[in-house]
């Protein structure tokens, strides 16, 4: 099993976490899944997540393989190896997260730390059938994460548990703390694109809850897509270009590194604009409502095949990469499967809501579990 790609003995507490190999962890090099970073030296000093990790009584075991230089979203990588989905083993595992989430699910790890900069820990967990956290923008420091620089990125857990999850968050982030127990929270289930097969399990989900909902939309949710695709294509141009020169990174990467360069100045700066107008929209619901609820997956992932034969598809990432663009948290729910592929419930939060955010995921999977076994 290629999920981890490198076994550790760091910490002594019971709770086993891996972590992504973009994340420093000090005597080990920082290698991001590619050929190009094989002689990458060893790391100085812990990332600030990963001295969290190990003061809060965690135990690292290993860091986890990954989409090259973490710019891809099928998971796969020539060079480490591609980790098998260990719930759906004739599909992706999913990226570039795909080591943290498969450890996981695979029973190796009970935490697993992924970064998310356009869906790279949601679109892995929900792959594999877990819970992952893209946290609000900055709110787990970044210090020692490559890349060192990024207005999208996060650091995120995946976790099989969603209680396992919520205790991790409180014990790396001391402002994360759960708020006093209030009214169901006011859901707004939102009008997205996605195959029918999962609007149904998402609706059956919400249903099933209980909670009170309304309908709505966000109108720049396409725009803000495209908006984050701009920003993350001249970002990890400007990060990774370098490493073009020698050849060694995979024909994937490389071809997609390669049109990010042609990213304009124009496209950027529109897609800033974008990003303040959404984040604006985004937030003007939360007047309203407590959390937005959607389909975390808009259509099946690939197959491990069709990947491994070369196809693409960035559109996976289409419910996902928007909140990036906006920094609101957002946390993906397993749902029951009926097609023979992952379906997954999306909720998002108020910015800096993460607690808050948990607290309604947590009421609405015991809300649903109550209701299903009435």
């Amino acid at each position: 099993m290629t999920s981890v790609i490198e076994n550790l003995a760091l910490g002594r507490g019971p709770k086993r976490v891996v972590v992504k190999d973009t994340i420093d962890i000090a005597g080990h090099p920082t290698r991001a899944g590619s050929a190009a970073l094989a002689e990458a030296a060893p790391a100085g000093r812990h990332a600030e997540i990963v001295a969290r990790i190990l003061a809060a009584g965690y135990r690292i075991v290993g860091k986890a393989n990954l989409h090259e230089l973490a710019f891809g979203m099928t998971g796969l990588n020539a060079w480490t190896g591609t980790p098998e989905n260990p719930r759906f083993p004739a599909l992706i595992p999913g990226g570039s997260s795909s080591g943290s989430a498969t450890a996981v699910a695979a029973g190796l790890a009970d935490i697993g730390i992924g970064t998310d900069t356009g869906g790279s820990v949601r679109l892995p967990a929900a792959c594999c059938g877990l819970y992952g956290l893209k946290p609000t923008f900055g709110r787990l420091d970044r210090r020692g994460v490559m890349p060192a620089i990024s207005s999208l990125d996060c650091v995120g857990p995946i976790a099989a548990d969603l209680e396992e999850l919520i205790a991790f968050m409180a014990a790396v982030d001391s402002g994360f703390a759960m708020p006093a127990t209030q009214g169901p929270p006011r859901v707004a289930r939102l009008d997205v694109e996605a195959d029918d097969a999962i609007q149904d399990a998402v609706d059956e989900g919400l249903e099933a809850s209980g909670l009170p909902m309304a309908p709505a939309a966000l109108a720049l949710l396409d725009e803000a897509y495209n908006a984050a695709m701009a920003v993350i294509n001249r970002e990890t141009f400007d990060a990774c270009s370098t490493w073009l020169e020698g050849g060694r990174i995979g024909a994937d990467v490389a071809r997609r590194l390669r049109l990010a360069g042609e990213t304009t100045d124009a496209e950027v700066r529109e897609a800033e604009g974008v990003r303040h107008a959404f984040a604006a929209e985004v937030d003007r619901l939360f007047e309203a409502y407590d959390l937005l609820a959607l389909p975390t997956l808009p259509h099946a992932p690939l197959t491990r095949e069709a990947a491994q034969a070369g196809q693409q598809d960035l559109t996976i990432s289409a419910l996902l990469r928007p909140f990036n663009l906006s920094g609101h948290p957002a946390l993906t729910l397993p749902l029951a499967s009926r097609e023979g592929y992952p379906m997954a419930l999306q909720l998002v939060g108020r910015r800096g809501g993460d607690a808050g955010l948990c607290r309604a995921a947590l009421h609405l999977a015991v809300a649903s579990r109550a209701n299903a076994t009435a």
